[in-house]
């Protein structure tokens, strides 16, 4: 009867947790972010007289999303200033086991734009969730409204889900929450099992009476035995034992073997805390060619008081900086290694909108590579570089 009760309360709450996952992985709701081409590698250009000027290439966008089973309608949004603004259509689907997103525009249901051409888009996300926050991340393609063979570049996409639309709900997401709403109050989910442990089994304890008088024998006390008295060769030999470490090292050094080379320690720098009480997460080893790597660091969602620290091989590199669209430059040295250079990115805080996003620019000589870094205050990322000279 017992192994029945425990049986029934473990299939309850692996039940729960099934349901719990599959609510997560539920994409209906609003997704708000941004996109950005590949073509502008780098959002700090330099002008013609020397000065560095932001070039921000980014555009909003907002995606309104309504699924049923593994598939969903949607609506996106894309905007940038008074530049563009586009309205369209779009399905997809999501792979519950890989959690995996495709998402893919159809027919343009608005458009007004200032100049050049209008492209719908195709993209491939990662669902992600940290803590409370949910996330769908990735690369895109596009191609043109008027020509499908046309390309018009490939870029990256980030979307955060959020409550509010900056335009208005759209009525077939509005029917899919009431469809929702509706079936958790038909189906509401079952209370968790509370059972017992079983109360503990008391054992008895005899005492047995001590004699008022007792005649029992006594054991004998024992006679400790002996000490050995160590002779003048013996305490000889104990004292070169006790002094072997010291006296071991001086010995060494003045062998006349030259063949014997006497290494340096390694200096060890210690952990830092925060890097110790955090999960570092390996986002990626870069590769690299030169020794003198520039790193540059924005803000990549909205500028929203995002603060972040950075440590390279365990040393403060920058220190609470505030990162925007004015990029935080430093340089690192990569030196070449049996083992990778570690650089972890610290969320100091989490800024106005959770999570801590950045945008780490590596520049390598003429090559640049971008990596996207979501960081909470549970969590740090960890960029490992390698060096590799050039032939």
């Amino acid at each position: 009867m017992k192994n029945c009760i425990r049986f029934v309360y473990c299939l309850t709450l692996l039940n729960g947790a099934f349901m719990s996952t599959m609510h997560a992985q539920d994409l209906t709701g609003i997704w708000r972010g941004h996109f950005r081409s590949n073509d502008g590698v780098d959002r700090l250009v330099e002008s013609y007289d020397g000065r560095y000027k932001i070039y921000d290439d980014r555009y909003k966008m907002e995606v309104q999303i309504a699924q049923t089973r593994n598939h969903f309608e949607a609506v996106t949004y894309s905007y940038k200033n008074t530049e563009f603004y586009g309205k369209a259509t779009a399905s997809g689907s999501l792979n519950k086991d890989t959690k995996k997103v495709l998402l893919k525009e159809g027919k343009l249901l608005e458009v007004r734009y200032a100049n050049g051409f209008v492209c719908i888009m195709t993209c491939f996300m990662q669902y992600s969730k940290l803590g409370n926050d949910e996330y769908l991340q990735g690369t895109y393609y596009s191609t043109s409204v008027n020509d499908s063979l046309s390309g018009c570049g490939k870029g990256s996409i980030f979307l955060h889900r959020v409550v509010e639309s900056d335009f208005h709900k759209e009525p077939f997401l509005e029917k899919k929450e009431k469809e929702l709403l509706a079936h958790k109050k038909e189906n509401p989910p079952a209370p968790l099992a509370v059972v017992k442990p079983p109360a503990p089994v008391k054992k008895s304890v005899t005492i047995h009476p001590v004699p008022a008088n007792p005649t029992a024998k006594t054991s004998a006390p024992k006679v400790p035995a002996k000490k050995k008295v160590a002779s003048s060769a013996d305490s000889q030999s104990v004292a070169v034992q006790k002094n072997s470490t010291v006296v071991q090292p001086v010995h060494i050094q003045h062998m006349r073997d030259s063949s014997l080379k006497i290494s340096q320690p390694t200096v060890v720098v210690p952990v830092p805390a925060i890097l110790k009480s955090r999960t570092n997460e390996l986002l990626k080893t870069l590769t690299v060619n030169h020794n003198t790597i520039e790193l540059r660091i924005y803000d990549d969602g909205a500028i929203d008081n995002d603060t972040v620290s950075v440590y390279y091989d365990n040393k403060l590199l920058i220190s609470n900086a505030r990162i925007s669209d004015v990029p935080v430059i430093a340089k690192i040295t990569v030196e070449p290694s049996d083992h990778p250079h570690q650089l972890v990115m610290v969320a100091e805080n989490l800024g106005d909108i959770p999570p801590n996003t950045s945008l780490l620019v590596v520049v390598d000589g003429e090559k640049r590579y971008e990596e996207r870094i979501i960081s909470t205050e549970q969590k740090n990322v960890v960029i490992n570089f390698q060096y590799k000279k050039l032939e």
